[in-house]
Order: C-alpha cells, then structure tokens, then sequence
C-alpha cells in the first residue's frame, strides 16, 4: 500500500483474516520504528517454512510498514527508489524479461529468478525494466500488486 495508506494496511484483508502468531513474533523481533525491510521479511518466509505473502499479510495486520525493497522500487528513505534506467540492457537479459512478461508487467519474483539466472543484481533487473518501459507488479510480500513503473 502506499504511504497514504500508513496505518491502515490491515485493511486490504477481510476482517477474518487472523494473524499467524509465529510470524507476529518473527516480524516484532526485528521490525524498527514499526517498519520491517523486505530481506528480513523474507529471511522470515524461509526461517518459518511460509510464503513471503503470509509473512506480508501478518505484516500487514500488525501495521507494519514494509521498506528498503530489494527490488530499489521503494522504503529507501528520502530518495525512495533506487533505480534509474540503465544505460544498456543485453539482448539476453530483454529476451528473459520479456519472456516472465504478462498482461500486466513483471512479477517480483520473476525479476528475482531473473536476477539469479543473470547474476546481477535485484536492482539491475529493475533498472533494466525501467528502460524497457516495463512495471514491476505483484509484490511477493503483497507491499503493491500493480504499479506504474
């Protein structure tokens, strides 16, 4: 959710929706400042044996704001994002990129299986999309699920 929504993010689930004590603890013991940062979100998935989007929805539910997006889309303080266009994308990496495409862009983790593939960085593959005019959508800890990139 954006920075509007601050506060509010449990909203986004029906009010059923129960909070996994397990990742509760998980996601206290290493928020600061009520946010937690996407690489301990996930450190939590694989700890706990759980997806990165039960960890988001447990996040979401205890108004934790999730920041520094390994992806440099968002939560890097006053500068926000960290990616810029990248002054060249190799035919390769577009040709993988543009085959993980769907209706409505590239999901996080197809960029992060990208990123492994190529072995360059979250952020390169980010900042190849940006030159590609390409949106990175569908958050796996549920931080978006579609944004104009």
């Amino acid at each position: 959710m954006a920075h509007d929504d601050a506060g509010h993010y449990k909203h986004k689930h029906p009010e059923e929706t129960m909070i996994n004590a397990l990742i509760a603890e998980q996601l206290q013991a290493r928020a600061k400042d009520g946010r937690i940062n996407c690489a301990a979100a996930h450190q939590i998935a694989r700890e706990l044996g759980v997806t990165p989007e039960e960890v988001g929805v447990t996040a979401d539910l205890l108004e934790l704001r999730i920041n520094q997006c390994q992806l440099g889309l968002f939560g890097h303080g006053h500068q926000k994002r960290l990616i810029f266009p990248a002054k060249e994308v190799s035919a390769e990496l577009r040709q993988a990129i543009e085959a993980a495409l769907d209706d409505d862009g590239l999901a996080c983790d197809a960029a992060w299986r990208i990123a492994e593939q190529f072995t360059i960085t979250r952020v390169e593959v980010s900042s190849a999309c940006e030159t590609l005019h390409i949106r990175i959508k569908a958050c796996q800890l549920g931080a978006f699920n579609s944004k104009k990139r």
